[in-house]
């Protein structure tokens, strides 16, 4: 597949540039954006904070950083050429694998040309007399653009904690979402994680084998299953290969995640107690996302819910010697899978070795950092160096960042300061012709994100297409149907167990921030038929405002 040649800017004054599009974000839904616009013949500018493509796997670069879902999977499909020709190495590719296929993807696509890095957009104002954006980076330019798409990502806004002493701290501090670019090496140090999410879990196996000392401060135990990760062989990438066109059609129409795998057709009490414990225990040697997939009431009962929990509980039992170190590692506060889910290479067993500590810092809480330690209720634990596993400002995080001003120059920070309210996922009432890539109110999270993202840049790209082709001028969701959707969005999602878990998919994890269920749990299936009928509908919710309407409603303000 050839990539079609970028359209050329329009010039507006001396210095100035105004492109249809403007893209916040050089991820896989920045690039994917970039390469639709381009093919549907749109100008467009991608800006990018990084000093590279590739989003959440530019900067989260710590050790042991891999994705949780099957890189065969985890990749795009929008051109057969490319899932043809691209040799996954591994059945989970790691980070520097993942990077240097973003990489290939924008050298093959010839996307580089329309992306700015090391750029910053700090602002957008939407102008109501030309139904365009203003928008400003951090070089001081301002462009002009009638479209914004923020391809900012769910996981890119690192969290750094608020612990007393932090900056006093003598040693190296790394946080997993912002790690250096050259190796580090913890030979010969005593070494300090805080944080057992999925970062943490990743990471803590490798740490520990370099380390002569490592600390792991845990506030709460997570479900996590065994990758069983395992290089790939050519007949394995082959067989994958051959079923793509199922495996997509399966991913995009049928998974409620995204994720290709044998649809349950039972609940979880439908079996025997033995007949239960066997397909357990074959899900845990497959290893990975979809031992959640052996039944279908997994995230809808609790009494179901049970008896995957405690199986888990018993193979963490069974692998960690320490009887006090396992209890700590068992979870018992959330139903299993009401948080994502983890997915670990030798995590549990880490704890078996004499040169690690677990530290339960929900009973004794950090009290502060010291120049050399870890004050915790009642002791001092000495580290050379830390680690902050503390996770991101989930979905909303990169958006906040971002100073948006729509209609009456009212902030989205403002309209978001009770919880993030969109249309769809796609697009919030008051901020016209700004589009958001797997934002809240989407799967997204819940989801492969690969397939989320493509289903979101295509229904954009049909979207502008639908526009131009009618001369409308701008486009916004309706409040009363951003209503509906948000108070969808929350009934779904309180039919399920999943806002039985503080989690950071309700924003749990940063202080202040509002409680409310930010992903759509109804399925990607389910969300592309409805956002499909939408579309089909004349974009239903949506209030389309034409060249001439738009041109009356400037002059008469």
């Amino acid at each position: 597949m050839s990539a079609l040649k970028s359209v050329s800017p329009r010039k507006q004054a001396p210095g100035a540039l105004t492109y249809d599009v403007v893209v916040v974000g050089a991820g896989f839904a920045g690039m994917y954006m970039l390469h639709r616009l381009r093919g549907i013949g749109l100008s467009a500018r991608v800006y990018e904070q990084g000093g590279d493509v590739g989003g959440t796997w530019y900067w989260n670069r710590y050790p042991g950083a891999r994705c949780d879902v099957e890189s065969m999977q985890y990749s795009y499909s929008f051109s057969d050429e490319l899932q043809q020709e691209w040799n996954w190495s591994e059945r989970y590719a790691p980070q520097p694998e993942i990077l240097r296929y973003a990489n290939h993807v924008a050298d093959r696509f010839n996307l580089r040309s329309d992306i700015q890095l090391n750029t910053r957009v700090d602002g957008a104002v939407f102008d109501e007399n030309t139904n365009s954006w203003l928008v400003t980076t951090s070089e001081g330019n301002t462009i002009t653009a009638k479209y914004v798409v923020l391809a900012t990502g769910c996981l890119s806004n690192a969290r750094m904690p608020d612990i007393k002493g932090l900056s006093d701290f003598k040693g190296k501090v790394f946080h997993t979402g912002h790690w250096p670019h050259e190796p580090v090496d913890f030979t010969g140090l005593r070494v300090g994680v805080i944080g057992t999410g999925s970062s943490g879990i990743q990471s803590v196996p490798v740490i520990a084998e370099q380390a002569s000392h490592l600390t792991v401060f845990q506030r709460t135990a997570n479900f996590s299953i065994p990758a069983r990760n395992a290089p790939l062989t050519e007949e394995e990438r082959e067989a994958f290969r051959a079923k793509y066109p199922e495996i997509r059609r399966f991913a995009r129409e049928e998974a409620r995640n995204g994720i290709y795998t044998e649809p349950p057709d039972r609940g979880a009490l439908d079996d025997g107690d033995n007949e239960r414990r066997a397909k357990y225990e074959a899900r845990w040697s497959r290893g990975g996302l979809t031992f959640m997939s052996v039944y279908n009431n997994l995230a809808l009962d609790k009494s179901a819910n049970d008896t995957a929990a405690n199986f888990v509980r018993d193979k963490i039992a069974e692998i960690v010697k320490d009887p006090q170190t396992a209890k700590l590692l068992q979870p018992n506060n959330h139903p299993i899978g009401s948080k994502r889910i983890c997915v670990d290479t030798d995590y549990f067993v880490t704890f078996n070795r004499p040169n690690v500590t677990l530290v339960d810092i929900k009973s004794n809480p950090i009290e502060e950092i010291l120049p050399n330690a870890v004050r915790v209720v009642g002791q001092d634990y000495e580290v050379d160096a830390l680690v902050l596993a503390t996770g991101f400002d989930a979905m909303t995080g990169s958006v906040a960042k971002i100073d948006i001003r729509g209609r009456n120059g009212r902030t989205l920070n403002q309209k978001w300061a009770e919880g993030p309210k969109t249309y769809l996922g796609l697009m919030s009432a008051g901020f016209p012709n700004l589009f958001i890539v797997t934002g809240p109110g989407s799967p997204s999270v819940l989801s492969n994100m690969m397939v989320s993202i493509e289903q979101h840049v295509d229904w954009i790209t049909d979207c502008l297409g639908f526009m131009r082709e009618r001369g409308f001028e701008a486009m916004e969701a309706m409040r009363e149907a951003e209503d509906k959707w948000v108070a969808h969005v929350n009934e779904v999602a309180h039919t399920t167990l999943y806002p039985q878990a503080n989690s950071w998919y309700m924003g749990a994890n940063i202080p202040g921030k509002p409680q409310i269920f930010m992903p759509y749990i109804g399925g990607v299936g389910v969300y592309r038929q409805i956002c499909n009928d939408v579309a089909a509908k004349g974009y239903e919710g949506f209030v389309m405002i034409a060249a001439e309407r738009a041109q009356k409603m400037a002059a008469s303000s």
